[in-house]
This record gives structure tokens, C-alpha cells and sequence, in this order.
């Protein structure tokens, strides 16, 4: 196997740590959750499977480091992308839009998915670490319901309403059947218009799509 230099240990460690997490991604989307294994990893990233379990005892420990590493990259772009100073139907527009990149990027088993793969103790490890996008979305739902532009709808219910359209194009997107910008358009402006915010004022954040202009 090749070696990993680094200039300290703690750099050694990162440095194979995330080669481990590129390996996990690659082989995810080559093959499949369920189909890899502890052996795939190691081989794929280059060290061997004992220094694998130095790092993650077993596969569910792995993936939920990964799921985990994915969410909170997740979160720091939203944060870091965002521009201030917008309304928070342009906030959630953003939202749905890197929801919808995240999926194309990493075309990958949902976080109830990857739950029912691994059991039911790392579901609700996994459910801990997905639900800060969750809460991410559920404070642009209250400042836009504190600020007048949302009807006042109970926020974390309608976040997970939200996240589930979402989902519901992972499918269509990782098999190239849906369009992205398509269905940012269409998750966008059903959830506005369902928490009261006008037409016009839709139209300006996100226009409506080809077809249903063309319907008039």
C-alpha cells in the first residue's frame, strides 16, 4: 500500500481520514450502500484494513461519519453562499436550490435509507446528524413568519414537509429523468405559496417554469 506522508501525526490523520471519506463516496456511488465493505474501503483509499479500524470500528460508524461530514459541509456552504440582507423567500429558495446540488453531487441512499441499512440504533445516530439542516431550515420558516412574509405555520412540521419534496426528486435527479432547475422551481414555489406569500412576489424570487407559462 502506499504510504501517507504528512509532516505530523495529527496531519497523518486527517490527511487518511479523508482519504477514507473520498473512498467511501466513490464507492457508494459506484456500487452501492449495501454492497460495500470494510475491505472495499481500505483497498480503495489505500491503506489497509486494520489501519481502517483504527479509524472506524465497523461500516455503520463509517457511513455515519460520512453522512455526517456531508450535512455539516452542507450547512457551512449554506451559511457561507447565502448573501445577507434577503428576504427569507430568497433564504429559502437558496435552501431548496443547494438541496438539489447536494443530491446531483452526492447521489446517495437518504438519511432514512441509510437507517434502515444499518439498523435501528445508528437510525437514530443518523437522524442526530441530519437534523441541522432541518433546524436550518425551520429558522428561515420563523424569521419569514416573524417578519410578516409566511403565514404562521408550525415551522418544524412544514421544514420536514419541505425536505420531503425535496427527497421525492432524489430518484428522477440521480437518474437524470428531472430537470434541476425544474424541480427548484416547482418545490420553491408550491412551499411560498403555501405559506401566503403572493404571487408577484413568487414570480420575482423564482419565475415559473417554461410549461406552465406556456399553459398561460
Amino acid at each position: 500500500m502506499p504510504k501517507i506522508t504528512a509532516p505530523t501525526i495529527a496531519a497523518h490523520r486527517a490527511r487518511t481520514r479523508e482519504r477514507i471519506m473520498e473512498a467511501v463516496d466513490a464507492l457508494i456511488q459506484a456500487q452501492g450502500i449495501d454492497r460495500i465493505s470494510m475491505t472495499d474501503v481500505a483497498n480503495t483509499a489505500g491503506i489497509t484494513r486494520t489501519a481502517l479500524y483504527n479509524y472506524f470500528p465497523d461500516k455503520p460508524a463509517l457511513l455515519l461519519a460520512f453522512t455526517e461530514q456531508i450535512n455539516n459541509a452542507f450547512v457551512e456552504r449554506y451559511r457561507r453562499e447565502l448573501p445577507s440582507g434577503v428576504s427569507c423567500a430568497r433564504r429559502l429558495a437558496a435552501f431548496v436550490r443547494l438541496q438539489l446540488e447536494g443530491i446531483v453531487k452526492h447521489p446517495h441512499p437518504p438519511a432514512a435509507e441509510l437507517g434502515a441499512s444499518l439498523g435501528p440504533d445508528a437510525y437514530q445516530r443518523l437522524a442526530d446528524h441530519v437534523a441541522p439542516m432541518q433546524r436550518l431550515l425551520a429558522e428561515i420558516l420563523e424569521q419569514g413568519t416573524a417578519s410578516g412574509e409566511f403565514d404562521p405555520l408550525p415551522a418544524h412540521a412544514t421544514a420536514g414537509l419541505t425536505l420531503s419534496m425535496v427527497g421525492s426528486q432524489r430518484i428522477p435527479l440521480v437518474r437524470g429523468e428531472a430537470d434541476p432547475d425544474l424541480a427548484h422551481a416547482l418545490i420553491t414555489r408550491f412551499t411560498l405559496r403555501g405559506l401566503g406569500v403572493p404571487t408577484e412576489t413568487v414570480d420575482t424570487v423564482v419565475p415559473k417554469p417554461a410549461a406552465e407559462r406556456g399553459q398561460g
